[in-house]
């Protein structure tokens, strides 16, 4: 429902499950795309990524989804969830698809004053080995963790392995300011979905009931028309652009974005890519995480830092996961996330797209 939660469990409609594992959570909030490339209802999907509802999706249903660069594509359509963070992007089956899309959906909108016109040429689909193998990955200290689950750490290990087939260097780096990421973003982005859901106050849009006055009217539709977990960042991000709190908790959290991003920017002058896992476990049951949010909200701590920055990432399976034929680690897919420049999606897709074609 509006694009939030970690699971497609609260949406309005019904759960969507993974076709992996029907026990189990698709990943959200783009769960229902990811599920339906997965399964094969679709060749491809779009989703919106405002924290990693792309990337962890595609991690949980063994697909592939790209985050562009912020302002790489427009969002004219899109329903507002939090403006200077959200980015569509495509949920395919391969890179080369995800590619494919990208290059068609990129570009300048005038309904979209955010988009920025870049060349990205003939990279995207024809990526150059020589130029590929010359690339740097950087591996963050900060994000292999002790928490990460084991078959998780297991899938890392073997995508390094095969990146370093292809005569790729890596090197170890450092993004100290990510410890403060998920915080930061559940400051920012509450509080503009505080701002754009305001909206939806049943006279302009959203449901409408009888009411006696003016009053009454908001304090039912402004209930009756959200989930739980909307009504929960509506009232979170209320509070912290409230009278007192604003310096305390917004203002704050924009300078502490800052400081992610300028660790990004230190650390793409020594790498060109960034490799990290895109979610600390595998798909979760469906129910194992509804009734704690700080839980639920922990199944992005590898993706926000990225949407903070306004960077491109990609999450590509480890392995192929074809329901009917799974071999994966303990039958679910776990996929591995390349960090890029900003508009330089050209040098993640390259990667993805030989990372494809090893055996």
């Amino acid at each position: 429902e509006f694009a939030m939660g970690s699971s497609t469990e609260n949406s309005a409609f019904k759960i969507t499950r993974n076709p992996h594992d029907y026990s189990r959570v698709p990943g959200g909030s783009s769960g229902g795309s990811a599920a339906a490339v997965a399964a094969h209802f679709a060749v491809a999907a779009l989703g919106s990524d405002t924290g990693g509802s792309i990337r962890q999706p595609a991690d949980f249903c063994g697909v592939v989804g790209l985050k562009p660069t912020y302002g790489a594509v427009s969002r004219h359509g899109l329903i507002a969830m939090a403006s200077s963070l959200d980015q569509i992007g495509p949920i395919v089956k391969t890179v080369e698809d995800a590619a494919l899309l990208f290059k068609i959906i990129n570009g300048v909108d005038d309904y979209d004053s955010t988009t920025v016109a870049a060349d990205y040429g003939d990279e995207l689909l024809n990526p150059q080995f020589e130029k590929i193998k010359k690339l740097k990955i950087g591996l963050p200290e900060e994000y292999f963790i002790s928490g990460l689950a084991p078959e998780v750490s297991k899938a890392m290990e073997k995508a390094i392995v095969s990146l370093k087939s292809l005569g790729i260097e890596f090197k170890e780096i450092s993004l100290p300011n990510t410890k403060y990421a998920l915080s930061c973003y559940y400051i920012i982005m509450p509080a503009e979905v505080s701002a754009n859901l305001a909206r939806f106050d049943g006279i302009r849009y959203g449901n409408r009931s009888e009411a006696k006055n003016l009053l009454e009217l908001y304090k039912e539709n402004r209930g009756m028309g959200f989930g739980q977990e909307v009504q929960r960042r509506i009232i979170l991000g209320t509070f912290v652009l409230s009278a007192g709190y604003y310096d305390a908790y917004y203002s704050k959290a924009q300078k502490v974005r800052r400081l992610i991003k300028e660790d990004f920017d230190r650390a793409f002058q020594k790498v060109d890519v960034i490799l990290t896992p895109v979610a600390p476990t595998p798909a979760f049951k469906i129910g194992e995480k509804a009734s704690d949010p700080l839980a639920m909200y922990l199944s992005d701590i590898f993706t926000i830092p990225v949407n903070l920055a306004g960077l491109p990432a990609i999450s590509i399976p480890v392995e192929k996961c074809q329901m009917s034929n799974v071999k994966c680690q303990n039958g679910l897919p776990i996929g591995f996330q390349l960090i890029g420049k900003h508009f330089r999606e050209a040098d993640i897709l390259g990667i993805g797209q030989y990372y494809e074609k090893l055996d």
